[in-house]
């Protein structure tokens, strides 16, 4: 007993970050730092405190952060590009709010120097793992929100998320697969494609997603990441290629002969591998 007191008294605290510091790299300071101090709390590291009952974990300010991040966002492509047409803008839009971007916004402001997160989650890399990084940037994008308004969520993000809109919307890596997959086949009279995880390995914190993309029941392709969505984006990109590979190589007839003889299969199916999108 007393060899467990010593051991608890002496343990290193972790070090909580440098708000000050951080208020200077967002162009920010907070009124509450309480605010702050919570979109910076990752889930692991409440679990690992649940004996302070005063940590609160991120996730209500990054669900928050996520509808102010979204109107916003809107508002910029609406007055920015008044010839789109609403499709257009859709696809414009989540692109701009994806993981993949949000999380480049919050390395630019060194989020995952900040964060707050338990000692295993940080061994496993939790500190440059995307989605962590992501639900960050809309967790301090809710508590810029509450502490500061509208205004100044929205000077927030025209500072960081929009100072990059060109360069995401020229970069290829970061495109919508599964929209430009629905849109082609779509065009074509060929249904909905559908996915489905075939398989999930890993731990909880560290999962593998492997990703089959189906159309008119025939797999067009597959893809591997580390979430459902980003494998889904995967597999479509693969089943693009080969659907447009094929159609070059004039050996797509079979299945765009067959669209309209299918398309009640297609609308039976659509659970069978998975949702659509």
């Amino acid at each position: 007993m007393l060899l467990d007191f010593f051991r608890n008294l002496f343990k290193a605290k972790p070090k909580e970050p440098s708000l000050s510091e951080l208020e200077r790299v967002l162009g920010y300071r907070f009124q509450s730092h309480a605010f702050l101090m919570t979109a910076l709390s990752h889930r692991s590291y409440v679990n690992s405190h649940k004996s302070d009952k005063k940590i609160e974990s991120n996730e209500r300010l990054e669900f928050l952060g996520d509808a102010v991040l979204n109107i916003i966002v809107t508002d910029y492509l609406f007055h920015e590009y008044p010839d789109r047409e609403e499709g257009r803008m859709s696809k414009m839009k989540s692109l701009v709010v994806s993981s993949r971007v949000l999380g480049l916004c919050a390395d630019a402001w060194r989020l995952g120097d900040f964060i707050l997160i338990s000692r295993s989650e940080e061994k496993s890399g939790g500190r440059k793992r995307l989605s962590i990084l992501a639900d960050a940037y809309e967790a301090v994008i809710g508590a810029v929100y509450l502490d500061g308004g509208l205004e100044a969520a929205r000077k927030l993000i025209h500072s960081s998320l929009m100072k990059i809109m060109d360069e995401v919307m020229d970069d290829e890596d970061l495109a919508n697969y599964k929209s430009k997959l629905l849109e082609y086949t779509q065009s074509r009279g060929l249904g909905i494609p559908s996915y489905d995880v075939l398989e999930e390995t890993g731990p909880e914190h560290q999962k593998s997603f492997v990703v089959g993309v189906y159309v008119q029941n025939r797999e067009w392709g597959q893809g591997r990441g580390n979430s459902k969505k980003s494998a889904e984006q995967a597999g479509a990109r693969a089943a693009l290629a080969t659907m447009t590979t094929e159609k070059e190589c004039g050996t797509g007839g079979e299945l765009a002969s067959d669209s309209a003889r299918d398309s009640a299969t297609d609308s039976r199916r659509d659970g069978t591998h998975g949702s659509a999108l």
